[in-house]
């Protein structure tokens, strides 16, 4: 499978219609799956886990990811804009306008996530694990998509256009953003240790000898340290911006609902200020984009890390959490076109790029996750 994948990449590679981007969005899309599938990386769970369980060990990773992020934008951003004085923004960084509407999508972000049991990124890599749930969860998110361009011009003539877009390095430049986001997450890392009264150990026991057997244990069959799978996660934001854009999983599936709903009749042919925006966004197109490629990588590696590790496993489904599934992806999906992103592209992305819309999005669809907790929507 993973020779599979490596082939594609390079007839990717050598083909004129889509070129490099493409195959390097596959490899990457890959070693998110991995990283994805093998960490445990979803952030329901990791909300799930610290809200209800108090085990926020998992919570780490995230604040991890956005620490070695951060440092690798810092890095990135000195080339392409050394001067953070002027009113430039770095190019393609997902740095978007913080607005009521991103407070709203947040919250129904986080409540969809409740419902339906993860976020996107979560979804699509269950899909390799073997999850029936995820198919009407990522369909209701295709609709969800529609009906976010569907409330876009409005939401944005009352709410989005007159907001600001801020990015902290115009204030503090890049030493001083950097320094303000490690000291949050520190603050943060503080507060989440002190509440997880029954977090799991932060690191897996050492094998008294490295062998094979310890080896594959390691790699295939124990979870991940938090810690680490952030760092990767990290390194993969960092690259993939370097390279491509920034880490996003929603761009492929809001251009075929885009697509579709716009041949359809259904949505707006324009949508005001839009394509202007830094995000995930969406185009009208019938071929697949970098995106795409980035991921059918995320389901067939996640797929080959859950085989290799035994835990592919088709998991039960029945009309009650398919409903619920599909309803939580229509909030997932109409959110994340608001926000322009999801817990990926807004929060991770947001985040390490120093934009206040990645910590708005952080607040909210954690506050969203914990009220649909406390209201079980999960156990629906």
């Amino acid at each position: 499978m993973v020779v599979g994948l490596l082939f594609t990449a390079y007839q990717l590679s050598d083909n004129e219609g889509t070129g490099v981007n493409a195959a390097l969005s596959l490899l990457i899309g890959s070693a998110l799956g991995i990283a994805f599938e093998r960490g445990r990386f979803c952030f329901f769970c990791i909300f799930r886990d610290a809200i209800e369980d108090r085990d926020t060990t998992p919570f780490l990773s995230i604040l991890s990811a956005i620490a070695v992020g951060a440092i690798g934008y810092a890095v990135i951003f000195g080339q392409f804009l050394p001067d953070t004085s002027s009113d430039r923004l770095p190019p393609n960084a997902h740095i978007g306008p913080v607005s009521t509407a991103l407070v709203v999508a947040g919250l129904a972000f986080g409540i969809g996530m409740a419902l339906s049991g993860a976020c996107i990124s979560g979804h699509l890599y269950r899909i390799g694990q073997g999850s029936l749930r995820a198919y009407p969860a990522l369909f209701g998110s295709l609709i969800g998509f529609g009906l976010g361009f569907k409330s876009w011009n409005t939401l944005y003539s009352k709410s989005i256009s007159d907001a600001p877009t801020t990015w902290l390095p115009h204030y503090l430049g890049y030493g001083g953003s950097l320094a303000l986001t490690l000291l949050l997450l520190a603050l943060i890392a503080v507060v989440a240790i002190k509440f997880g009264k029954n977090s799991t150990p932060l690191s897996n026991p050492v094998a008294t000898k490295i062998d094979l057997a310890s080896l594959r244990q390691s790699l295939l069959i124990n979870r991940w340290r938090p810690l680490t799978t952030g760092a990767i996660f990290g390194v993969i934001g960092t690259f993939a911006y370097l390279r491509i854009e920034p880490l996003g999983v929603t761009r492929q599936i809001s251009t075929t609902s885009r697509t579709y709903f716009e041949g359809q009749g259904w949505i707006p042919q324009n949508l005001d200020g839009l394509d202007l925006m830094a995000g995930c966004i969406a185009v009208v197109s019938t071929a697949i984009v970098n995106n795409g490629w980035l991921i059918l990588g995320i389901v067939i590696a996640s797929f080959a890390a859950a085989l290799a590790g035994n835990r592919f496993k088709f998991q039960q489904i029945t009309w009650r959490n398919a409903i619920t599934a599909l309803v939580g992806g229509l909030l997932l999906g109409w959110s994340s076109m608001i926000a322009l992103g999801c817990t990926v592209g807004v929060l991770l992305s947001g985040t390490q790029s120093f934009a206040l819309s990645g910590w708005v999005f952080f607040a909210t669809a954690f506050t969203g996750a914990w009220i649909g907790i406390k209201l079980k929507l999960h156990k629906l």
